[in-house]
Parts: C-alpha cells; sequence; structure tokens
C-alpha cells in the first residue's frame, strides 16, 4: 500500500479539496478527522467532531482509541487499496497515523499550497473563522449515524481561542459526492427518475405516482418529496413504507449530495402483480 500525505494547517481548506487530490491521483482511501472514507463511503473509524472536548478530539484524529485503531485495520486489511491519502495539519501529525495504525511512511507529501492558490486558502481560512465551516469529504447520507441534521449542522469547534472565549459554533458541510466535476444540476424530471427507480427495486411496490419536488430552506438546501403509492396487495404497508423511504433517500442523497429533509408518503391503492 503506497501512503500519500496530504498537509496544511487547518482551516486552510484540505478537506475541501481532498476529493480532489484523491481522484487527481487515483486514490481509492482517504483518512481524515478519525474516519477512513472508501469510494466516498464511510467505511470506518470515529470522527473527532463528536468529541465535546479538545483534548479527546485530538485523540480521536490521531487515533489513539484502541477500538477505532482495529476497526480502521480490520477494514484496510479488507480493502487492500493500492493508495490511502492521508490528512493532517502537520507532516508530524501524519507519521502519529501511520504509526497507529502501522502503515508504511508516506512516499510524497502534497502541501495545501501545490492545490490551492494564496487566495483560495485564505478565503478558505476566512470561511472557518467567520463563517464556522468545515468540509467533509463524504455525502451526506453517510455523516447521519455521525452528525445529528442534514447538510450543515452547527457543532462545538476544537479550537477555542482564549481562555474566557466559549467555543464557537462550526457548521458541518458535507462535501457532494460529485463535486469535483464542476457545477452539477439537477432537474426535477432527474429527481422523478431517480424516486421511481428506487420504488420498482423495493419489495412490495408496485409503482409510484404524483410526484412533489420542492427545496427547502433553513439549515442547507434539501429537497422535500411527496408521492403516492400503489403496494402490493397483502403487503405489510408498514415495513414496505420505511424500505420505500430508505430506498428513496438513499438513491436521491447518494446521486445527488443533496438531502431529502421531508418525505410525505401515501398510499393510493392495492393491486396484484401481473404474471
Amino acid at each position: 500500500m503506497e501512503v500519500i500525505a496530504f498537509v496544511g494547517p487547518s482551516g486552510t481548506g484540505k478537506s475541501h479539496r481532498a476529493t480532489v487530490v484523491a481522484h487527481e491521483h487515483h486514490i481509492e482511501c482517504i483518512i481524515d478527522d478519525g474516519i477512513l472514507i472508501y469510494r466516498n463511503e464511510l467505511a470506518a473509524g470515529f470522527s473527532a467532531k463528536r468529541e465535546k472536548s479538545r483534548l479527546k478530539a485530538v485523540r480521536r484524529a490521531i487515533f489513539q482509541d484502541p477500538e477505532q485503531v482495529a476497526d480502521v485495520k480490520a477494514k484496510l486489511a479488507q480493502i487492500r487499496p493500492e493508495r490511502l491519502l492521508i490528512l493532517g495539519t502537520s507532516e508530524r501529525m501524519v507519521n502519529k497515523i501511520t504509526v497507529a495504525l502501522d502503515l508504511p511512511e508516506p512516499t510524497r507529501y502534497i502541501q495545501i499550497e501545490d492545490v490551492a492558490t494564496a487566495e483560495e486558502i485564505r478565503r478558505a481560512n476566512e470561511s472557518r473563522l467567520k463563517e464556522g465551516k468545515h468540509i467533509i469529504p463524504l455525502p451526506t447520507m453517510e455523516l447521519k449515524p455521525h452528525f445529528r441534521g442534514y447538510l450543515i449542522d452547527p457543532i462545538k469547534s476544537l479550537l477555542q481561542r482564549g481562555k474566557n472565549r466559549k467555543a464557537e459554533d462550526e457548521k458541518t458541510v458535507v462535501r457532494p459526492i460529485f463535486s469535483y466535476y464542476g457545477k452539477l444540476t439537477f432537474t426535477d424530471d432527474a429527481i422523478t427518475a431517480l424516486i421511481a427507480h428506487a420504488v420498482k427495486q423495493t419489495r412490495g411496490a408496485l409503482s409510484v405516482q404524483d410526484i412533489s419536488i420542492r427545496k427547502t430552506k433553513g439549515a442547507g438546501i434539501g429537497l422535500e418529496l411527496e408521492f403516492s403509492l400503489v403496494l402490493v396487495y397483502g403487503v405489510d404497508t408498514r415495513q414496505a413504507i420505511r424500505r420505500i423511504q430508505r430506498a428513496v433517500q438513499k438513491e436521491i442523497e447518494y446521486t445527488t449530495g443533496m438531502s431529502v429533509n421531508v418525505m410525505k408518503i401515501s398510499v393510493r391503492d392495492y393491486a396484484r402483480p401481473e404474471r
């Protein structure tokens, strides 16, 4: 396994560019903030952002918890990636992570200055300090077990400036799957097709009708979906609805990177499958 380090001070935009760097260097796995990311999915580990104290967060980020280490090592042994990208605020931090996980030393150190201009780094710093935004290179669906909320969620900042100053709120911003392709626009027809595909693949459902799609405001842009279903006659309705909810949410969020904030489902009819 080849280890490549991506290094830069906190708030300079490393996580924002991690997906791009990984894509350009054909890297399958990323380690950032205590978690292992594989093909845009949270594969193992525990995020440092879950910790309430700065000390615990630092220990989590450099893999000092035996359970966390065992979890990540087992997953790496299963995946056996050719290349692994490790993000760190310094070369020393990356080296601590490689030692903790019994990984080889990095063959290359990519500095944030190698992939971002001084102006881009300045804007990233400003965004962190003034707006409290922190990028996580994962689609929304992957972060929900680890962070409450949808696209943007306030959590306690790990950086406290001054003894008498309270920790500032920091927003976790999910990095969309297709972010390195540039701007993407999904029409209502495309989202309708995704919903129809998810429903069609779900056991107990026959068809979906009357699909309504709206954008929601508030803590980040998300979607409000409403549709009606024709279910298989005799199916357990509650279980079928739960399966459809999960299937539609996963299809939309993995494909578009947008959150499904609201999903209203009604059962229009029951029918027997055609033979």
